[in-house]
């Protein structure tokens, strides 16, 4: 059995023993239902908080104000198994439109699952007896595979903004339906979504993109009136033509729809953003065809791109890290059309960007989204399946001590000269310490600056 599961069961055991009520809710009975391995599990329990932590030392109140407590497996090391479990409890007011003003705890499972967001996502197990409890309607919501609010829509997603991301992102990763009252108030609300963190709306849409459902979920996104709120630059890209010869797939919005359907489960985050926004360039740069022999043409989409992608990743304040290999994605993913004409040298470097099986992924899945040409593709894996990797990132042959042993006064030039060395060496014209430093010598004029 999952360790996470044990530890839930034997929460369960535990509470019941000291008289309390206590099930498995949320999202793991969902995944139990659904023949699903849970990714966590939750207790819903009538004991106080308080209670809750005299009867697990190895507890931590990260949640204590709301009712929860995380409780750790009493043989607790780094990498152990944790449970969030929670008091039955009313919640009174969200002004902030994610918190409650005031928790009411309540001896009512009944009550405690008025509260929560969906109604597959509201069902209880008793693990002793395997008896599953519905209030809400929930299991029939299953069957029929409905993302459904519970009670009134207009007021659960009032209570949290996020739970509209939410609803599109359970209907694309279980390929439910969203219910027709719940889709209105989503569509009606949308604008309101700029209430939620930038960071919970970036974890979020990282999780639409990661699922294995990405297209119809950017799709729902759409239809829902949620993308243009949340990602303008990318509803832009909607009805932007392409040139036919290269983009029979029609225009940017149906390719990049058709890039991010490909992205597994699981995939890098960074990659998905990178398949997502690498043509977010397109609709600024676009130029109708002229003349009798012209096309359509994104002049720099992919410097202008970069530039609205770095934006983009402010705007969700994603990590350093992530910014730079989003945008880096986006910056190089037409380099790889010139690959066969690369020197050996330009080559080695493309090869030594950072996480570049990334690079190479983007690529395969923007190819195989319009016109399927994979020839670039197999010549760079090839070229790195047959090239030792201290050919394409060899050590240096000379340093700046070796500049200034050659009397050179440290400054500029000397980034030139290394470099100037490297591309030799990358090309494989210099292959010793004394062949580099007869290259350097023969590059100095009699008035070169020295010591």
């Amino acid at each position: 059995m999952n360790p996470a599961r044990q530890l839930a069961e034997k929460i369960c055991r535990r509470l019941r023993n000291a008289g309390h009520q206590a099930y498995l809710v949320g999202g793991c009975v969902r995944d139990i239902l659904l023949g699903r391995e849970p990714a966590d599990y939750d207790v819903a329990t009538d004991a106080t908080p308080e209670r809750v932590q005299q009867l697990f030392p190895h507890s931590l109140a990260v949640g204590a104000q709301f009712g929860v407590i995380i409780v750790l497996d009493d043989d607790s090391e780094a990498d152990s198994p944790q449970v969030e479990v929670a008091t039955f409890r009313a919640d009174i007011g969200y002004s902030d439109g994610r918190h409650p003003d005031r928790v009411v705890y309540t001896g009512s499972a009944r009550e405690d699952v008025q509260r929560r967001d969906f109604t597959i996502n509201a069902l209880l197990l008793d693990p002793a007896t395997g008896d599953v409890l519905d209030y809400v309607g929930g299991r029939q919501d299953l069957t029929a595979g409905i993302i459904r609010a519970i009670g009134r829509a207009e007021d659960r997603f009032r209570e949290d903004k996020l739970r509209m991301v939410r609803a599109v992102r359970f209907a694309a990763r279980f390929r439910y339906a969203i219910e027709a009252r719940t889709f209105a108030a989503i569509s009606k609300s949308a604008r309101d979504i700029h209430q939620v963190s930038p960071e919970r709306l970036r974890d979020e849409l990282t999780k639409l993109l990661t699922e294995g459902a990405a297209r119809r979920g950017f799709e729902l996104l759409d239809e829902t009136r949620l993308l243009p709120e949340l990602l303008p630059e990318v509803a832009a890209m909607k009805g932007v033509q392409q040139p036919p010869q290269f983009h029979p797939e029609g225009d940017v919005w149906v390719h990049t729809l058709r890039m991010i359907e490909q992205l597994p489960p699981g995939c890098s985050p960074t990659l998905a953003w990178g398949a997502l926004l690498h043509d977010v360039g397109k609709p600024p740069t676009f130029t109708p065809p002229s003349g009798p022999d012209g096309r359509i043409r994104f002049d720099e989409h992919a410097e202008v791109g970069t530039r609205m992608a770095e934006e983009i990743c402010r705007r969700f304040r994603f990590s350093r890290h992530e910014t730079d290999q989003i945008a880096a994605l986006v910056a190089n993913h037409m380099r790889f059309k010139d690959a066969t004409q690369m020197k050996p040298a330009t080559l080695k470097r493309f090869v030594r960007l950072n996480d570049f099986s990334e690079h190479l992924e983007l690529h395969r899945l923007d190819c195989s989204s319009s016109h399927n040409h994979l020839e670039n593709y197999e010549f760079v894996k090839t070229f790195l399946r047959e090239t030792p990797p201290e050919q394409v990132r060899p050590p240096r042959l000379i340093s700046g001590d070796d500049l200034i042993a050659l009397g050179l006064r440290p400054g500029p030039d000397f980034k030139t000269l290394l470099d100037a060395v490297e591309e030799a060496q990358l090309n494989g014209g210099l292959q010793t310490r004394e062949q580099a430093l007869q290259f350097v010598k023969a590059r100095l004029s009699p008035s070169e600056d020295r010591e």
